[in-house]
């Protein structure tokens, strides 16, 4: 029987499998350039039994009041803080003055805000290791011309080494999820990095995808003056352009 109840409104599926868990742990290959580990979303403690033997500091942060409960019994460290939070309004800056090594079985109903969320916050992270469904992160390593490929391939990619670790099957979570999972780790590029400004680029990328059957020309056409549309770069659709082109689009 699971100490803390599962609940949909949070997206919680507890992970039971105790081999698949030090894996996903494993998964932090950069622990000696960081001092603190924050896991997003511990739930019954499935990775923090492993994260505690570490010296790092860790935070914990969970939304939810029954876990945080149990968390506290189970994991009474002074290396250890336990915060209840609404993981999408915390800023890492406000935990720690340094980068992190970011850790979590993300919940499944805000897989995509959290990934933005580390492409915004992605100065205070050194390494990002997370348990999505496995159709999130194959739109993330998706590369050009395939149907996967969107906003989060190009964005994470311009800014992260993003790699596919393994895949989970739906059998090892209690409840099981509906879908299969994959362990996603993003490292941040210290070069090859867009020369543009993010919030310029998200906007250009976002805008072209919400419309991908369309080419460039018609779906940019409220981005760009009208003559600069008529370079036949604009005649491709989104999903033909790789992470540079866009940045390139994006400094002009």
């Amino acid at each position: 029987m699971q100490p803390v109840r599962a609940k949909k409104s949070f997206g919680q599926h507890f992970l039971n499998d105790r081999n698949i868990a030090k894996k996903i742990v494993d998964g932090l290959q950069r622990k000696d350039m960081y001092v603190t580990i924050v896991e997003i979303g511990p739930g019954t403690g499935a990775l923090t039994q492993f994260l505690k033997d570490f010296e790092h500091k860790l935070i914990l942060v969970d939304a939810d009041r029954e876990s945080i409960e149990f968390l506290q019994k189970e994991y009474a460290d002074e290396r250890i803080s336990i915060m209840q939070k609404d993981v999408l309004k915390m800023q890492i800056s406000e935990l720690t003055d340094k980068p992190v090594g970011l850790i979590g079985n993300m919940p499944y109903n805000i897989s995509g805000p959290l990934l933005f969320m580390a492409l915004e916050q992605r100065e205070m992270i050194t390494e990002w290791v997370g348990m999505l469904q496995k159709e999130v992160v194959d739109r993330v390593v998706a590369k050009p011309r395939t149907k996967e490929y969107g906003i989060l391939s190009v964005l994470l990619q311009a800014y992260f080494h993003c790699e596919l670790l393994f895949k989970v099957p739906p059998q090892v979570f209690t409840p099981p999820p509906k879908v299969h999972s994959a362990v996603l780790r993003l490292v941040p590029k210290t070069e090859n990095l867009p020369d543009c400004e993010y919030v310029v680029l998200k906007n250009i990328v976002k805008t072209a995808f919400n419309q991908r059957r369309k080419t460039m020309r018609n779906s940019l056409k409220s981005l760009f003056p009208t003559e600069k549309l008529q370079n036949e770069f604009f005649t491709k659709r989104p999903e033909e352009l790789s992470w540079e082109e866009f940045a390139e689009l994006a400094k002009e």
